[in-house]
């Protein structure tokens, strides 16, 4: 018996056992399982057909995304690197680019649940690695509603909005091998289209792929858990160094292996593609691909700089979307569950801080209106709170960084290998010893030229030339955290008295202000 036939044996029941947070700031553990809902006996899928469904048979979605990705990785996206995405690029070529897409926060579970609910973090109460709130409306009450079958393999708990919500089908990491199989997302995409088919039914398909999340596919390891090798592999001299990293020969090790993952997911995103075309529903999908937000490194995932946020953001909308179509307006993520209901022609969530994509998708010339994205990050996966700011228009990105104090220094769990070598160069290095003491530390605020210095390595925010600037900026986020309800809104109007942004904090972040010392690295 074959994997495959092992796996949709109708003798076997499917019961995914699945941990996921209850409701709580700090998120206790409760056990729960989701079940896949129809008969397996119906997945058999050695006779799926190739016939297209009818016209006028509803719109099926399917998601995909990436995780922990650098926009300027895909080929689509400029990258000089040979071979690395061959998948999205023709999937690029055969739909619409967007070319100034940004996740509205930048750290893998806040970021799906805001797709989930098309509302800020703050306000639909994920405000870090947190379930939806029960009583906020989601996408995926009025697909139920509409009779839609919704499915999700790969990063199943960050990905179910809420406690209360099962899928119809739902695999996680260790059933796709440890997420990096492309293998097995092609046999569990297959399945999954062959019992939409059999059921009658439209599908909200969400496929996550864990690469290029850490830790990275390093060839003298060797796959592990489940995982596939990549379909090629990287040498340090390859690729160029993105902007916020310096370029030393410890950064580019690292980054060799990022690469090796970054094509183990376009390999995965192809296969996942054959699985629909060979299902014959792909005419009547509209397919939506981004990352959840950027690379694993410093100064850019768990964070708000413009490697933080910025997403590749690709459709295809048959019959819709014109092929190799591009457009250049400012979007986020919060925009894409106002965009699918309105594709599907189904009622819109009660209440949304996104808006529809969908007159952008029809005609890729116009403008989304939005002249500059709203980022925040409030905190991060082992429960402490960093509550950051962004305004970010195609120009400048402002941060307000709520969490500076002199008692407190940044750090994260996405650091390892490339911080390491940051560190060992800072040593002889002045340049890359600032950097690192920058990150650490920061400054209650920061302006930067997004034009001229798309790293972030020039903190404008002293500089008398950059003055009209900044103040504009400030005045754009005071407005838009009020009309957004931001919570930290007392603490921005009042950022340079120390006890009132303390109490702001320990009201909105109870629990999440640990007494850290400051120290300086021991290296130093």
């Amino acid at each position: 018996m074959t994997q495959l036939e092992m796996l949709l044996s109708p003798r076997r029941s499917f019961e995914v056992a699945t941990s996921f947070r209850s409701a709580g700031r700090r998120g206790s553990m409760g056990r729960r399982y989701a079940m896949i809902r129809w008969p397996m006996m119906a997945l058999a899928i050695s006779c799926i057909g190739t016939i297209g469904l009818a016209d006028s048979a509803p719109l099926n979605v399917l998601l995909f995304t990436a995780d922990d990705l650098h926009r300027d990785s895909l080929g689509c996206y400029g990258s000089p690197v040979e071979a690395i995405t061959p998948n999205l690029d023709r999937f690029a070529r055969e739909g619409m680019r967007f070319d100034n897409a940004h996740v509205n926060t930048a750290i893998c579970e806040p970021s799906r649940k805001i797709l989930a609910s098309g509302l800020y973090g703050f306000n639909s109460g994920s405000m870090g690695f947190m379930p939806v709130r029960e009583n906020v409306p989601i996408i995926h009450d009025i697909l139920g509603e509409a009779d839609y079958l919704t499915g999700v393999i790969g990063k199943l708990r960050h990905s179910t909005p809420k406690v209360s919500y099962e899928w119809d089908y739902a695999f996680g990491r260790r059933d796709m091998g440890d997420g990096r199989n492309p293998t097995l997302y092609y046999e569990r995409s297959l399945a999954f289209f062959k019992m939409c088919r059999e059921a009658g039914k439209p599908f909200y398909f969400m496929v996550n792929s864990e690469d290029p999340h850490l830790p990275w596919y390093n060839p003298e390891i060797g796959p592990v858990r489940g995982a596939e090798a990549p379909t090629r592999l990287y040498s340090p001299d390859e690729f160029p160094v993105p902007d916020h990293l310096p370029d030393i020969p410890g950064v580019r090790k690292a980054l060799a292996n990022y690469y090796n993952s970054t094509k183990r997911m376009d390999d995965t995103f192809g296969r996942v593609m054959q699985a629909l075309d060979e299902s014959g529903m792909r005419e009547n999908t509209l397919i939506v691909y981004l990352s959840d937000n950027g690379i694993p490194t410093p100064f850019s995932k768990c964070n708000t700089f413009l490697a933080s946020t910025r997403t590749p953001f690709l459709v295809q909308w048959p019959g819709v979307v014109k092929p190799g179509s591009i457009n250049e307006s400012l979007i986020s993520s919060v925009d894409f569950a106002p965009t699918i209901l309105e594709a599907l022609a189904l009622p819109a969530l009660p209440q949304a801080d996104g808006r529809s994509l969908v007159s952008l998708l029809k005609n890729p010339a116009r403008d989304s209106g939005k002249p500059f994205i709203f980022t925040q990050v409030d905190s991060k996966v082992d429960g402490a709170a960093i509550p950051m700011r962004c305004i970010q228009n195609k120009k400048f990105g402002y941060i307000y960084n709520m969490w500076h104090r002199d008692d407190y220094y940044y750090r994260n769990n996405n650091e390892v290998d490339v911080m390491r070598a940051m560190e060992e160069a800072a040593e002889n290095d002045p340049a890359i010893r600032a950097r690192i003491i920058q990150y650490r530390y920061r400054s209650l605020e920061e302006l930067y030229d997004l034009e001229n210095d798309p790293g972030c390595l020039n903190n404008l925010v002293a500089s008398p030339d950059y003055r009209r600037v900044l103040n504009s900026l400030r005045e754009t986020m005071d407005a838009t955290m009020q009309a957004s309800g931001d919570p930290l809104l007392k603490a921005f109007r009042n950022r340079n008295d120390a006890s009132i942004v303390q109490e702001v904090f320990d009201q909105v972040y109870p629990n999440h202000n640990p007494n850290i010392k400051r120290r300086e690295w021991e290296r130093f």
